[in-house]
């Protein structure tokens, strides 16, 4: 049985956000240790706060600070936490309704194992030792058995309030290509670029996926097309991508090779980065070692009439 290709992939970017007043003073009073909801026009005290009601979607204004002790409503064992969560080793992720407020909290809760964990225990806050304005202020949660926690009056008002907020969203995931990618994948390494017909509609389709997109059926047939192709659209990238070793900025565009009825995706290089326009006839650019194409480069090619990829935008 041949070896299963397989590949760590990575999708991560930051996403920025501006606060409105209410989000603005509940994560500038976590970093004062200072729990805030806000109460709706029925009474109703949310936490984490919204800045509109949910039920009447009227604007919210009424500032509440709540305890920072609370009972669990329900949980679930974590049993492998991983990079990046709240704690390193076992814990809990529980939502727990803090005393004063009528919704519940989602947060972390350190707990030796989940026979220590049980719905209506109660708990109090863990503060992170240094504070941002940020939901990780509230490094956690953990177990108490004291008395309910006061919480002082508040106007809701601070200095320096926090005014927007960085959250970085990640996924890590295994890939593992099936078979018409992979016998792509061994063209590649061969220099060759080959695609798929399906033997309905007879277009060919690179990268081959096994199954023709339109008419559903399987894909077997290879056909092996380009090199080269045609700029069909394409983006000037301003911003520079991390670990990523390319000056900005660059083009990227979608490529018609020639003999494929769908447009791949790849970086321009070669030419100015305003130069690069709709119809450019490109060819790829190989590196030793690397087994695909590192960039494509102009030809010298007329640039091809727009009705030859019409169909491929």
């Amino acid at each position: 049985m041949p070896d299963v290709r397989k590949a760590p992939l990575v999708v991560e970017f930051p996403f920025t956000r501006s606060l409105g007043p209410v989000q603005r003073a509940f994560l500038t009073g976590l970093r004062e240790r200072v729990v805030l909801g806000a109460r709706t026009t029925t009474g109703r005290v949310l936490v984490p706060p919204a800045e509109y009601d949910p039920d009447t979607a009227e604007e919210l204004h009424d500032l509440v600070p709540v305890a920072a002790t609370g009972t669990v409503t329900t949980w679930a064992w974590n049993h492998a936490p991983r990079p990046g969560q709240p704690l390193a080793g076992p814990f809990a992720w529980a939502l727990v309704r803090l005393d004063g407020a009528d919704t519940a909290l989602l947060g972390a809760l350190d707990a030796p194992g989940p026979d220590a964990v049980r719905t209506g225990m109660r708990v109090r806050v863990r503060w992170a030792a240094e504070r941002t304005g940020a939901i990780t202020d509230i490094a956690c949660f953990e177990p108490y058995d004291g008395p309910p926690e006061q919480p002082a009056p508040h106007p809701g008002e601070f200095e320096n309030p926090v005014t927007g907020i960085v959250v970085p969203a990640r996924l890590d995931y295994t890939y593992t290509p099936g078979r018409a990618q992979s016998d792509h994948l061994d063209s590649l390494a061969e220099r060759k670029i080959v695609g798929e017909r399906c033997p309905r509609c007879r277009k060919v389709y690179v990268p081959p996926r096994g199954a023709c997109p339109t008419c559903g059926v399987a894909t077997t047939e290879q056909v092996e097309v380009g090199p080269r192709g045609t700029v069909t659209t394409f983006c000037v990238v301003n911003i520079k991508a991390r670990n990523l070793d390319i000056d900005v900025p660059y083009v990227y565009a979608h490529i018609a090779l020639d003999g494929a009825d769908l447009a791949l995706h790849a970086r321009i290089g070669g030419i100015p980065y305003d130069r690069v326009r709709m119809g450019l006839r490109v060819e790829p650019v190989w590196t030793e070692g690397v087994p695909h194409p590192d960039h494509y480069r102009p030809t010298g090619e007329p640039d091809a009439d727009y009705d030859t990829y019409k169909e491929l935008l």
